[in-house]
């Protein structure tokens, strides 16, 4: 089991920037990705972006060149900068994780509570 507990949301004018960190506990060991995904009311899940152990990432293609995922793996710590926030950045954060194949958890995966970030025009 793993445990996900994100930081940093809140309320930004277009053009600003924001980072939200995400603090992982548990089952960390077997931790593979780690990154954020993001909702609107009505709408699916999106990928913002994650970051694989081995270090290779993935980015939403809404977000490419503006945000950048890092990842603090002795501190199972995630942070998303956000960069050029727009308004239709304005969504619930949430922090994800799953496992590693080979590992006794793989297959399960986890979200955070989620974090709100509101962009005004």
């Amino acid at each position: 089991q793993v445990y996900l507990v994100e930081s940093g949301g809140g309320l930004v004018q277009a053009g600003g920037s924001l980072r939200l960190s995400c603090a992982a506990t548990g089952e960390t060991r077997s931790i593979n990705r780690l990154g954020w995904y993001r909702q609107v009311r009505g709408k699916q899940r999106e990928l913002v972006a994650v970051s694989l152990r081995g270090g290779s990432t993935n980015y939403g293609d809404s977000v490419k060149g503006r945000f950048t995922i890092s990842r603090d793996n002795a501190k199972n710590t995630v942070y998303l900068q956000m960069n050029s926030l727009k308004p239709e950045d304005t969504a619930v954060y949430y922090c994800y994780a799953d496992h590693e194949s080979g590992s006794s958890w793989y297959g399960y995966d986890y979200y955070g509570q989620g974090t709100q970030v509101t962009v005004s025009s």
